[in-house]
């Protein structure tokens, strides 16, 4: 077993910004913090990116702090080009990643301490930063029908790009940003497409300025200070009005359905009655739609369950949370959970956790 005074999971944004702020407030890599990462290599979530997503489509990639993404050819993939940024980021502040490795529990310890169970062993720690995200917990919705579909179904994280879809019959779940830019890119090169969201899609007019910005920040916020799992915060800002969305409206490529109401092996049925408040009216009922594919972009939720024996969770279903801290165990921090899950939010949630985590250390000093 070994012993450090932090340990950071995940190194990712949120994880490399925590590692960055440890190392500059005097922790040393190896002896005093260890940053243990599941992926094949640098680039957290980005390096498992889609190939059609280039950096020149990549909404709001805030800098690490320390050292600006400069010259990024917008044509290149967003996994390269983020992939080789955090790399050479991990190079010149030393941060020591290690992986990979697989954290598969967090418990209580000796002494005052937490036990890090991984694939490399244990380590015991005064302090944890979470910092694993969640592009390892792809969220499906149930439906009834949906073993019987005989067609394929995948999730966001399984998106090819869209040339996999030639000349065939797509239905995109999800009325958030990847729902939208899967229709955009599938549209052209598929035979059909039907849009379904569960709810009416909000777009957004107009500049996203700083203080609407920390007022959506500000509702997901108040969901983890409950103990609610969060929402994303584009759950709360809506999708931005830009050029590619008003031709997909104008083109009929962006024409949202309401949620099925179950799968048949051949594609989707709707009920007698089915709502499209929107427009006033109702589906036209019994109504099916044939379907190769079924792709569903409806998001993700935070990867804690290595966090369990911690029983952190509230009755509300997520963890409470001040700021980074957990309310129900000062020793650990989530970056990147909840209002932090942005890549600025995320660099801020490094710097503060490691903050408090300081003032944790110099107050409660952990008996041998």
């Amino acid at each position: 077993m070994r012993e450090v005074e932090v340990v950071v999971i995940g190194a990712g944004q949120a994880g490399l910004s925590s590692a960055h702020h440890l190392r500059r407030t005097g922790f040393e890599p190896d002896r005093d913090f260890v940053v243990l990462d599941h992926s094949p290599g640098p680039g957290g979530a980005w390096q498992f990116r889609w190939p059609s997503l280039t950096y020149g489509k990549v909404h709001g990639m805030h800098a690490l702090p320390g050292m600006e993404l400069t010259d990024a050819d917008p044509a290149r993939a967003s996994s390269e080009v983020i992939g080789e940024y955090f790399a050479r980021y991990e190079r010149a502040f030393d941060l020591r990643v290690r992986r990979p490795v697989d954290v598969r529990a967090v418990r209580e310890g000796p002494g005052g301490r937490l036990l890090v169970e991984t694939s490399d062993g244990t380590w015991a720690t005064r302090a944890l930063i979470n910092a694993t995200g969640t592009w390892d917990r792809p969220f499906w919705p149930r439906c009834p029908g949906q073993e019987t579909f005989r067609g394929r179904q995948l999730h966001t994280a399984q998106y090819p790009g869209p040339e996999a879809f030639a000349g065939q019959r797509v239905i995109v779940v999800g009325g958030g940003a990847s729902g939208t830019q899967h229709l955009l890119e599938i549209a052209p090169y598929a035979a059909a497409t039907t849009w379904v969201t569960r709810r009416p899609p909000v777009f957004r007019e107009g500049p996203f300025d700083e203080e609407a910005g920390r007022a959506a920040v500000a509702l997901v916020e108040e969901r983890v200070r409950q103990g609610l799992p969060p929402r994303s915060v584009v759950s709360v800002t809506g999708l931005p009005l830009n050029d590619a969305i008003r031709q997909g409206l104008a083109d009929g490529v962006l024409d949202r359905q309401p949620m099925f109401d179950r799968i048949t092996p051949d594609g989707v049925e709707w009920a007698w009655g089915s709502l499209l408040p929107e427009r006033g009216r109702e589906l036209e009922g019994g109504r099916q739609v044939a379907a190769d594919v079924i792709l569903w972009a409806t998001g993700f939720r935070p990867a804690v369950d290595h966090l369990a024996p911690l029983r952190l969770r509230e009755p509300g279903g997520g963890i409470r949370v001040e700021g980074t801290r957990a309310v129900a165990d000062p020793r650990v921090h989530l970056v990147g959970y909840g209002p932090s899950a942005s890549t600025i939010g995320a660099n801020r949630a490094g710097r503060a956790a490691v903050r408090d985590i300081r003032r944790l250390l110099e107050r409660e000093p952990v008996a041998a």
